[in-house]
């Protein structure tokens, strides 16, 4: 029948059908063969008698001509080697066999001979390795992977390469994507059904900015990617996050998922050009990663079954799409699936509309048991005569009894599990009663009415085949070993039984795949595992030929009165052979052609449409109808929508208007803002509190349905407030009214996820952005010690894994003998527990899609050496498993003060033995490497080093050089890109007390970014008052300069200074009144907002101005006298401003990037404590969040609304030179290059930014920066390698007295390096991309020990010449703003280490209040060790949101400890919180 799959040894092997026989004069003739082992491929060739198996062990192959009567081996094939075979599945007489190897096998001619072709890659494991063209026969895709093992963890990492022939490999295969990986490629003509569109188009999954999923970008070609380009997926623009492509049937489908959610979109195309967003009703609650499966569908529609439930005890929901793929209406609730996404599924080969399924009946039961498979599912069966429209059970005949039967999820045959192309007989395994029993508790049914109704055939559960077009069915024990094969030849009323010579347990049965055939293939095997495949010829059973008065007009559906019945708007029929006469079809090869007859249309035509469902049998609106464009202006429009009904797709009857558009009253929220009002609205909200405790922004992800902007809150009160509109309306969940929620903690990963925690074991969570809120149960109480600064842990890539620290045997108080922080995990999203480490102040997941050289289950833990209390004679270890701890606890580090992870970088603060302070980095979890500092330059284990930033691919590093409070300052180092060789960036960079450091990058543009440095260190460290100055870098902290001041203030008057002395400074982190405040968006490119003044330093906040430049920090203008926050939104095109320091009832905003202001009053005088959106910055709304004046006792949120300026959404055109589009192409400059050299860290980037003068709004993200070319490598692209200093000519030279690092080591990190270069005092900046050029970091060139053989033939005659190579191209990920603008992700932080706690310390250095030192300022504290006197609920006590403005998390809280020896502040990849 179909091609078989491999044969487990534990089950049967992807078993096939199994058919019988009953009164004939003639027995079958059998054949049989023993093998060595099992088949681990078999098929037939379609449309022929010769078959295909593969052995599973031996590899070998063997092929039979006569239907498996006589075997061969294929001599040229050599064993061991094989991997699988592969049959072409538009050339019936081709097929490939791929060997774990270069080398493989293609045969044209059935298998009867073979040819090699050999591949650049081994075939890839990780989908099907080729990919067929459906008219172009000689057209393939083939992807290769190459592995590397992971010596520690033992986890393999695989990267794929997709190459592509166009004969069939009988010549070399070329590079499809050359030098990229690929994540999947097909052609977009890869099924029949797929007809429009270029012939020789390709889809390819690749790399976007990041080689992240969610950076993944699907791009085309029609010339074999010469050229490519990415499609628009939304319509308007290309959307990243592209991690699946599937061919069904006319359509296309890509699956796309974006950072901060599991919930994935689908993306439907008929010709690969032009693609819509499949859309499904409202309250289906979206697609989730891993948890929809795309079924067998109808060649007008798509149907997908969506999870509903836990994967583990798993239920779903069928959804059938429209004609052209994009609307998605319900067909039935409570589908029966199984945690690998299959589906109890299948439509009835050849009949039109008939669909069985199994549902579980109890499915809201299963529903709340959340996840406890300890709830058993009661299946019931269910058949549909209407394409799923309705639903009825399958009947037996002659009897009330209901039939059940089994499906996909525990299939026993391969292909369909049910029916063939045997026109309308249907076998299956089940069992009649309320439901479905165990697969061995069930009997062979047959039906020859389609489904109609059944017969019991024969007891026990049996493997069945269908042949000779249905006369024949094959029927084998599946209980048990047997020596009995039995058939049927009237439609499964009688049965003859034949001995087969040998008992055996029943694997596969099979025969041509269109079940056309008198003859089957039995595969078998003994009770000593001896394996056999059977022939089984049924050729002279039946006594003759059927002629055509043998055979019947057979409609596949008959009414109550036996008269033939409309299906799917037509009758349908075959010339089917009758039951009970004595002759066979022998219509060999020849698949059965249905007949149809057009009928009226009638109410069984028609089913809800989109948004609709069937309440008291009518059609009723449910969810919410979307206009056309410019209808419902104003109150009482109405508009032509739908009817409620839509014929059911695939259905062809004539006539009927029942889908006939109606008119529909305007619905208030589908009302659409007039464009000319160009009015601002305000609405506010006032709470009986004193305060905002903390809140949290729930972004939307790209991929994820609805247009909601969340907001959770928990005012000083300790109650919960939540907005889905961004503070228009505020509700209070009726589960959480009475609960006492003493921490929110969204899941930093995912916005969707939120839990709410109470003193006790009770939590409460949401997986839906607050609509419906659960209880659930932790292990033990959360803990609030003061040295652990989270009770839970989130995975950055598996939202269903949890740590969870909890207090054991603290009952009688912290102080108690035993009392412990214990850590608890679970991969269920909370399920259940287990333990997981004792004795711990901090445990977490390592692995993320930065960090993908890590196993997916490492985790860290920080745990005491002892288990007792922590004390001076109790370090703090750092150990590491990817078990859970249960066999394979690794120590890493015997003593350490803590540890982060920064984007790629895994940093660790450890102590030595003479208990000074280390620092070593890893990119693997495994290896780790010292951290070297410049020669002259020493941290003493007093002072403090803050790891600042990571996201230029190298980290920046702050030493403090003066530790003295209220003197402190210090010096950047700069690393390689690995993390462990430093090199100073620039000296005397200022800090505060309680660790703030004047370092920020700006998001959106590479290697930009401010600092505030200390002009009087000497003084300074003497006690004077710090004077500081600001500086800025263009290129990733090789140079500094001065911010070049405006040419006049506000009010056109000139600064009262010159030279020097005349530059722009502004107060950073460390003066700040909210830290969170960030110069610049992610999506507002180019764009910078401060506050400060112009002179020579830095003066107090309440004497500056407010200061904003468009150009990246080269020019900068003063927009407004006296000091503002400030928030960006609609990606810049709205600038909002409001008075930081007095009440006020107004705010300023700007349309074009702060060329014009305008004022907006809100009616009332608030005093503000911030000014907030949506961490993207692209939403049109803003929330103000205060206080009334002169009311202590309350507290007010204030939502500016712009939305009603426009309506008009910018238009990106495809040609950029469109003089008609709404954007310009905007390049960054570097003012050291002149402007014919364009080239940043060696690229050309050109973003887009809306022309000023443009009254649209810009909506969802821009598409990513256009990249104009690589360029060549000049001095820029380079800086001071280790040891050397830069003088004022700009030189690299060695510092007196060092001595030039070592390049060799570099052999030691990459064992596939073949030679190093002897150090010419300059090295990569890790950010830049350039190629050839000035190569000024390579000079003489050695050969790595153990390749000097590879060396000798790479410079061949020029031995002992100079030879210019590549120590190891750092190709850093480019557009870093692109990364950030989903900036909420928190990955940025800092990690400070030791420092004198003498004097007397300010309050707040007690206590833990969330440290920003970054970019971003999101830092989560790395709890330090012993005698920690700080705790997460006194980190209350300081402004303690975490993440709630337009960087989300990129605002948080410091967080410090102090220790004996200093202090160690840090913030981890998992620490958003």
């Amino acid at each position: 029948m179909r091609l078989l799959g491999v044969l487990s040894a534990s089950a049967a092997l992807l078993a096939l059908l199994c058919p019988s026989i009953v009164t004939a004069a003639k027995k079958p003739t059998i054949h049989k063969k023993e093998f060595h082992n099992r088949p681990r491929t078999f098929f037939y060739f379609d449309d022929s008698p010769v078959i295909l198996s593969l052995e599973q062990d031996s590899g070998a192959l063997w092929r039979s001509e006569n239907d498996g009567e006589d075997w061969k081996t294929v001599d040229k094939i050599p064993e061991k080697l094989a991997l699988d075979i592969y049959q072409h599945p538009y050339d019936k007489k081709t097929a490939f066999l791929l060997t774990k190897k270069n080398t493989h096998y293609v045969s044209s001619d059935r298998g009867k001979s073979w040819q090699t072709f050999d591949t650049p890659l081994p075939p890839t494991l990780l989908r099907n390795p080729l990919s067929f063209h459906s008219t172009k026969d000689g057209y393939i895709l083939y992807t290769g992977m190459s592995c590397t093992k992971d010596e520690i963890w033992g986890e393999w990492y695989c990267e794929e390469e997709t190459f592509y022939t166009k004969d069939g490999f009988d010549s070399d295969a070329k590079p499809l994507v050359e030098g990229k990986k690929t994540h999947g490629c097909m052609f977009s003509k890869s099924t029949e059904l797929f007809t429009k569109g270029n012939d020789y188009s390709i889809l390819c999954i690749l790399d976007g900015h990041e080689p992240n999923p969610e950076q993944f970008i699907v791009k085309s070609s029609e010339d074999f990617f010469k050229t490519s380009k990415e499609p628009d997926l939304d319509g308007s623009r290309p959307i990243p996050g592209v991690v699946g492509l599937a061919a069904v049937k006319k359509f296309i489908v890509a699956a796309v998922k974006s950072a901060g959610t599991d919930e994935m979109a689908l993306f439907v195309t008929q010709d690969a050009e032009n693609w819509d967003r499949a859309e499904f009703p409202s309250d289906h609650g979206g697609l989730k990663q891993d948890a929809y499966t795309i079924l067998e569908s109808r060649p007008y529609g798509i149907q997908v079954d969506v999870l509903t439930t836990t994967n583990k005890n798993a239920v779903g929901a069928l959804f059938t799409s429209n004609s052209n793929g994009t609307y998605f209406t319900r067909n039935i609730d409570g589908t029966n699936r199984d945690r690998n996404g299959l589906v109890d599924f299948e439509q009835v080969h050849g009949i039109q509309g008939i669909v069985l399924v199994n549902i579980v009946d109890n499915a809201e039961e299963v529903k709340k048991s959340n996840g406890n498979d300890k709830v058993e599912k009661k299946i019931k069966s269910k058949i549909s005569f209407d394409g799923g429209h309705t639903f009825k059970d399958l009947k037996v005949k002659k009897s009330d009894d209901i039939l059940h039967v089994h499906s996909v999820t525990e299939i026993h045959n391969g292909g369909r599990v049910f029916s063939s192309p045997a026109p309308g007989i249907l076998m299956a395994i089940g069992n009649t009663g309320k439901y479905l029993n165990a697969y061995n508790d069930g009997d062979l049914y047959v039906s020859d009415d389609a489904g109609i109704s059944w017969k019991l055939a024969r007891k026990d559960a049996h493997r069945y085949e269908f042949g000779d077009s249905g006369s024949i069915l094959v029927a084998i024990n599946d209980e048990k070993r047997t020596d009995i094969i039995s058939y049927s030849l009237n439609h499964g009323d009688d049965w003859v039984d034949v001995e087969l010579g040998v008992e055996v347990r029943a694997l596969a049965l099979t025969t041509v795949p269109d079940s056309t055939s008198d003859k089957f293939t039995l595969i078998a095997e003994t009770k000593d595992q001896k394996p056999f495949i059977f022939s089984i010829n049924f050729d002279g059973v039946l006594e003759r030929k059927c002629k055509s008065d043998d055979f019947e007009k057979w409609y596949a559906r008959l009414d109550e009165k036996g008269e033939p019945d409309c299906l799917m708007g037509h009758k349908q029929y075959y010339n089917r052979r009758k039951k009970d006469v004595n002759c066979y079809v022998g219509a060999e090869y020849k698949d059965p052609e249905v007949q149809e007859e057009v009928c009226e249309c009638t109410d069984e035509d028609y089913e809800c449409d989109f948004e609709f469902a069937m309440v008291d049998d009518k059609c009723k609106l449910v969810g919410k109808l979307t206009p056309p464009a410019g209808e419902c202006k104003k109150k009482g429009d109405k508009f032509k929508g739908s009817s409620g009904y839509r014929r059911i797709p695939g259905d062809n009857c004539k006539g009927g208007d029942k889908d006939k558009l109606i008119e529909r009253p305007c619905a208030e929220d589908a009302l659409i803002p007039a464009p000319s009002t160009g009015k601002i609205k305000h609405v506010s909200k006032t709470f009986d509190a004193e305060g905002f405790t903390e809140y949290y922004y729930l972004e939307r992800a790209r991929s994820a349905e609805g247009k909601d902007e969340t907001i959770v809150m928990r005012t000083d009160k300790n109650e919960i407030f939540i907005t889905h509109d961004q503070g228009g309306e505020w509700v209070q969940p009726k589960e959480l009214k009475d609960e006492e929620i003493t921490a929110i903690y969204p899941n930093p990963y995912n916005s969707d996820w939120i839990f709410f925690l109470t003193p006790s074991k009770k939590y409460f969570y949401t997986r839906d952005r607050g609509k419906t809120i659960k209880q659930g149960s932790g292990p033990r109480p959360p803990t609030w010690r003061d040295d652990i600064s989270l009770a839970l842990r989130f995975h950055p890539t598996k939202s269903d894994y949890i740590i969870w620290t909890g207090d054991r045997d603290c009952e009688d108080g912290f102080t108690a003998k035993g009392c412990h922080a214990m850590t608890y995990y679970s991969t269920s999203r909370g399920e259940s527990w287990l333990d997981l480490v004792p004795y711990v102040r901090n445990c977490a997941w390592i692995h993320s899609d930065d960090l993908k050289k890590t196993p997916e289950k490492l985790i860290f833990c920080e745990r005491y050496e002892k288990d007792e209390k922590p004390s001076d004679d109790n370090p703090i270890k750092l150990i590491a498993s990817d078990k859970y701890f249960i066999t394979d606890e690794k120590v890493l580090f015997e003593k350490i003060m803590g540890f982060a992870t920064m984007q790629e970088f895994i940093v660790v603060a450890a102590v030595k033995n003479d208990e000074t302070l280390k620092l070593d980095a890893s990119i693997d979890g495994s290896n780790f490497a010292d951290a070297k500092f410049p020669h002259n330059f020493q941290v003493d284990k007093q002072q403090a080093y803050t790891v600042l930033d990571s996201v230029t691919h190298a980290v920046f590093l702050h030493v403090t050089v003066n530790p003295n409070r209220g003197s402190e300052y210090g010096a950047i180092l700069k690393s390689n890109s690995n993390g462990t060789s430093y090199v100073l960036s620039i000296a005397d960079v200022n800090r505060n007390e309680v660790g703030y450091v004047d370092f920020e990058k700006m998001q959106g543009l590479e290697g930009v970014a401010i600092v505030n440095v200390v002009a009087n260190p000497k003084e300074s460290s003497n006690g004077a008052k710090k004077k500081l100055k600001s500086m800025i870098t263009h290129n990733d902290g090789a140079n500094w300069d001065l911010l070049s001041p405006p040419a006049a203030n506000a009010n056109g008057k000139s600064y009262d200074c010159r030279g020097e002395k005349c530059s722009l400074h502004l107060h950073g982190y460390t003066r700040r009144k909210d830290p969170r405040d960030t110069f610049s968006s992610g999506s507002a490119i180019g764009l910078m907002i401060g506050v400060g003044n112009v002179g020579e330093y830095l003066v107090g906040r309440g004497e500056g101005n407010t200061f904003l430049t468009r150009d990246g920090g080269i020019t900068w203008k003063e927009i407004r006298q006296g000091s503002y926050m400030w928030e960006y939104g609609d990606q810049g095109s709205i600038i909002v401003i409001v008075d930081e320091n007095e009440p006020t009832d107004k705010v300023l905003f700007s349309l074009d990037e702060g060329e014009r202001w305008n004022e907006y009053n809100f009616g009332q005088k608030i005093k503000v404590e911030d000014l907030t959106t949506i961490p993207s910055d692209t939403s049109r709304k803003f929330l103000l969040w205060g206080s009334p004046a002169g009311k202590s006792d309350k507290i007010i949120t204030i939502q500016i609304d712009f939305t009603g300026l426009t309506d008009t959404m910018c238009h990106i055109p495809e040609n950029d030179d469109d003089k008609e589009s709404d954007f310009e192409l905007w390049e960054p400059s570097h003012p050291y290059l002149d402007k014919d050299n364009r080239c940043l860290f060696g690229h050309r980037l050109q973003y887009y930014r809306k022309k000023l003068d443009r009254t649209c709004y810009v909506g969802p993200k821009l598409p990513a920066p256009k990249v104009l070319g690589v360029c060549q490598c000049e001095k820029h692209d380079y800086e001071c390698d280790f040891n050397y200093e830069r003088g004022n000519d700009g030189v690299c030279r060695l510092v007196a007295g060092l001595s030039p690092p070592n390049h060799e080591e570099a052999c030691a990190a990459d064992k596939n390096l073949v030679e190093w270069y002897e150090p010419t005092g300059y090295r990569r900046i890790p950010l830049t991309k350039c190629q050839g050029g000035k190569e000024l970091d390579k000079s003489v060139a050695k050969p790595c020990r153990g390749h000097e053989d590879e060396f000798e033939k790479k410079h061949g005659a020029s031995k002992g010449a100079v030879a210019f190579g590549v120590i190891a191209a750092i190709l850093g990920a480019a557009f870093i703003g692109w990364l950030i603008w989903s900036k909420w992700n928190g990955k940025f932080g800092a990690i400070r280490l030791g420092e004198d706690a003498s004097g007397e310390q300010s309050p707040l250095v007690r206590y833990p209040i969330i440290v920003i030192s970054a970019i971003i300022a999101v830092a989560v504290a790395i709890p330090a060790i012993v005698q920690a006197i700080v705790g997460w609920v006194a980190s209350k006590v300081v402004r303690p949101r975490r993440y709630t403005t337009r960087g989300s998390f990129a605002r948080g809280n410091y967080a410090e400890v102090n220790t004996d020896e200093g202090e160690l502040l840090g913030s981890d990849e998992e620490d958003e919180i």
